[in-house]
């Protein structure tokens, strides 16, 4: 009968710290999401502006390097974000769940 019980308590716990990653890695991909919309518009002026306005580059950058440049930027900020968001929560959570004697 113990051992039941553990076993439900254990499985209690390892549902909770499921729930709380998943909930973790939800707020990582809307900030990520939410960086990777700022990021293209941020990109995309610039780079579509200086097509039209500068020589070189309405003679070196065609419709798919414009698309490569606006669509880096983007990937790169979602993913950053993100990673730093998830790292940001988990260490916020772990601090918080963490025994009195253990914090700083």
């Amino acid at each position: 009968m113990a051992k039941n019980v553990a076993q439900s308590a254990t499985l209690a716990s390892l549902d909770q710290k499921l729930a709380m990653a998943k909930r973790c890695s939800h707020e990582g991909v809307v900030a990520g999401a939410k960086a990777a919309v700022v990021a293209t518009i941020a990109t995309a002026i610039p780079t579509l502006a200086s097509v039209r306005m500068l020589p070189w580059a309405k003679a070196n950058l065609n419709h798919t390097a414009q698309a490569l440049i606006i669509s880096t930027a983007a990937g790169a900020a979602y993913f950053i974000v993100a990673d730093k968001t998830v790292l940001a929560t988990a260490r916020k959570n772990s601090f918080k769940h963490a025994p009195n004697n253990m914090e700083a």
